[in-house]
């Protein structure tokens, strides 16, 4: 039994709905489908969800809604159309979105999170309309009552272990189920949305739940590939991937998946396949647990980078010799409930590196001003000019002159290295290079590992 979750390009109009349609007849091994919002049919487009973020905030400030909620009501008429439809599914889908601006909510976070998950909520519905129209046997399945349990923040949503012992209980048999994706309840009835990859959490949810065999995600990309194509030309594409490549590489900047969106999958040792709605026969990209993954025909897999990153670099002569110095400092993160990234040291300094989107100007200033008037160093630093580059690929380990080749890419090409770090994996290279230096640190990386029209897999 497989999973099968689409993304939003993949069901923002008619026409994708319906390569959607042929994907799930293809296979009757597709049993349990999750969907997104619509997404952008076209450059300058608005998604779905961003419009249910305007709607609610006019409904929080009493201005006029109506053209907002035309404006949503639009695209699901128009796949609605596209199908020719009964009006049932649109009515019922038009008083769900009205009935949104009257329902009332503990706060303003409450609200927001309903708002949004109707994004796909709604499409769940309609996608099960479309199939059933289609001749395919389909059920909406409501999160609350397939009982997908959650607690957290509003906006932020914490899957709870009990979820998978009530997902075990359904089985979905000849008729296709269709979760929404995004949201889950908690115990008490709120509605919460997870924080990032939504959709894909939700699938990696249920494959879980369901001790799916696979796990396909599709996108609007034939693969993951073994870096940015914005960065290199026509990167190699990675066939088959662990799951620890996959993390290592998503903290980095892999956009295809957020970090944590596929643990529960991990958890459940469920292989995640990642296709294209737009050319389905072509195989993906395969990420599967590492005892899965055997001789690796390249040392690296992936190489990926951010600029996401700022670093406060201390200098203090006999650091090393001060105890309880870095107790201190840590103190201080605390009460500013700052978490960091890494802390590479010396004898005489310390670097802290943060993820920048976490901090604003003030809590930046404030922050310094603390570690200045607790510590003393005797210099002090705060840099924004710093990238991380993350070097992935479970052959690291069985290579001993990865690490040095990386490195020589890098400085013959004047690369400065401000940190290197190699993890106790041994499958990753974490280095930090000025922002400025980033993309071009990544291809030359890239040239010393890859041959041209070259394919990244594991035998």
């Amino acid at each position: 039994m497989k999973v099968v979750k689409f993304g939003g390009s993949s069901l923002a109009t008619g026409q994708q709905v319906n390569k959607v349609v042929n994907i799930i007849k293809a296979d009757p091994d597709r049993q349990v489908i999750v969907t997104s919002a619509p997404g952008k049919r076209f450059k300058g487009d608005t998604k779905v969800t961003d419009l249910l973020i305007q709607y609610a905030t006019q409904v929080q400030q009493q201005t006029d809604y109506q053209p907002t909620v035309q404006a949503i009501l639009a695209r699901y008429q128009a796949i609605s159309d596209y199908f020719e439809l009964p009006a049932d599914t649109l009515n019922q889908i038009q008083a769900k979105l009205t009935g949104l601006a009257t329902t009332t909510f503990t706060d303003a976070d409450h609200q927001l999170a309903a708002f949004k998950a109707h994004g796909e909520w709604l499409n769940a519905i309609l996608i099960a309309a479309v199939l059933t129209h289609q001749g395919i046997s389909a059920k909406f399945m409501d999160p609350k009552t397939a009982g997908i349990r959650v607690s957290g923040q509003p906006n932020d949503a914490d899957i709870l272990p009990e979820t998978y012992t009530n997902l075990a209980q359904l089985h979905a048999g000849d008729t296709r189920l269709v979760f929404p994706g995004f949201f889950g309840y908690t115990p008490q009835g709120s509605l919460f949305t997870f924080a990032r990859g939504g959709s894909d959490i939700t699938g990696a949810i249920l494959s879980r739940g369901f001790s799916a065999d696979l796990y396909e995600n599709f996108t609007d990309v034939d693969a993951i590939y073994a870096a940015n194509n914005h960065v290199v030309d026509h990167p190699a594409i990675i066939q088959k991937m662990s799951y620890r490549e996959m993390r290592e590489l998503s903290y980095a900047g892999f956009s295809v998946f957020q970090d944590e969106a596929i643990i529960p999958a991990v958890q459940g040792q469920v292989p995640v396949n990642v296709k294209n709605t737009n050319n389905p026969e072509a195989p993906g990209t395969l990420i599967v647990p590492s005892q899965f993954v055997f001789n690796p025909a390249c040392p690296i897999t992936g190489i990926a980078s951010s600029n996401r990153f700022s670093a406060l670099y201390l200098h203090r002569y006999l650091l090393n010799k001060e105890v309880g110095f870095t107790l201190k400092l840590l103190e201080i993160f605390q009460r500013y409930n700052i978490s960091y990234e890494h802390m590479p040291s010396g004898i005489d300094d310390l670097t802290i590196i943060f993820d920048r989107s976490k901090l604003d100007e003030a809590t930046i200033k404030h922050l310094c001003a603390d570690v200045r008037k607790t510590l003393a160093p005797d210099y002090m630093e705060w840099i924004d000019d710093y990238a991380i580059i993350m070097v992935v690929g479970e052959g690291i380990a069985h290579n001993v002159d990865t690490i040095g080749k990386v490195i020589d890419s890098l400085t013959e090409n004047n690369i400065a290295i401000h940190m290197i770090n190699q993890g106790a994996s041994r499958i990753s290279i974490m280095l930090g290079v000025q922002a400025g230096d980033a993309d071009n640190a990544v291809r030359q990386i890239y040239q010393t590992f890859f041959q041209p029209s070259e394919v990244t897999t594991h035998d």
